[in-house]
């Protein structure tokens, strides 16, 4: 909410950062109270954004809109971007390249490109690379191949372009076979009123290799119970997404400096009965 009083007075016109920042900024309480009108763009990057951040960016800034980059410290943090119409109209995009940047799709085994539509890992090529790490030759080595920077983020290019990032690569959740993203399952329990923040991650499964798990704040002065949340994600997302284990938090969920969610932390804490989930 500090945020607020001082882009009034000083006349702000763009608020950068990553998404769980826009969420907290147009969702404050107090955000009606104060003159946004001067912002031309929200957004930033560092995370995939959910589509409800999308559209209420989109909704809430007067004369601008919600904008979206997506970049690395290899890069330069140059990469793909989306903004505007085209951002609203793909809300889960990141955009597309802009020269003189390449950006491609590879199967991660074979380390062939992949044809449209295909996940795969996410490369970036051009001048905008760096040209190594100092003195880490072997990091080197294994972070750029043949000019290609492995990015560690999973992903699909459309017929037109747009890239389309759905999740650290690591991160991503195989629960029996079948892969589970994240951020698509963020993205579907976003749209839930009563929810204020959202973050995902695998829980150990003797049989399934992994399940799904969710941590939740509520927004403040509504309620929300697992029973809620497993009948609103009911026909929205595949069954095998809708998280097993449900936790329900009324402080913030915990961040790194940069304001990203620490699921590693989320997961260690359920496994240690610090949090404890609402399981089926």
């Amino acid at each position: 909410g500090k945020a607020l009083p001082i882009i009034e007075q000083e006349r702000i016109t763009n608020f950068v950062g990553v998404p769980t920042q826009s969420w907290d900024l147009v969702n404050h309480p107090d955000f009606e109270k104060y003159d946004t009108t001067s912002l031309k763009a929200v957004g930033g990057g560092g995370a995939p954004a959910p589509a409800a951040l999308v559209d209420k960016v989109a909704k809430s800034i007067k004369k601008g809109g919600p904008q979206l980059g997506y970049g690395m410290t290899e890069t330069n943090a140059f990469g793909p971007g989306n903004l505007g119409k085209f951002y609203t109209d793909r809300p889960t995009s990141t955009g597309r390249a802009i020269r003189p940047m390449g950006v491609a799709v590879w199967d991660p085994a074979t380390k062939e490109v992949l044809g449209v539509g295909e996940y795969g890992e996410i490369m970036m090529s051009g001048p905008m690379l760096i040209r190594g790490y100092w003195n880490r030759p072997d990091a080197t080595a294994e972070a750029i191949e043949n000019g290609w920077l492995h990015t560690g983020d999973g992903g699909y290019i459309d017929e037109e372009g747009f890239l389309f990032i759905k999740d650290r690569i690591k991160d991503m959740i195989l629960r029996g076979g079948e892969n589970v993203f994240c951020s698509e399952v963020e993205g579907s329990i976003y749209e839930h009123p009563a929810v204020h923040e959202v973050a995902v991650f695998g829980v150990p499964h003797e049989r399934l290799g992994e399940e799904v798990a969710v941590a939740i704040k509520v927004t403040d002065g509504a309620s929300l119970t697992a029973e809620d949340l497993w009948k609103f994600l009911d026909g929205k997302i595949s069954s095998f997404k809708v998280p097993n284990h449900v936790v329900i938090m009324n402080e913030e969920l915990p961040r790194n400096a940069a304001g990203k969610f620490l699921k590693t932390a989320l997961r260690d804490m359920v496994a240690s009965g610090a949090l404890t989930p609402t399981s089926r």
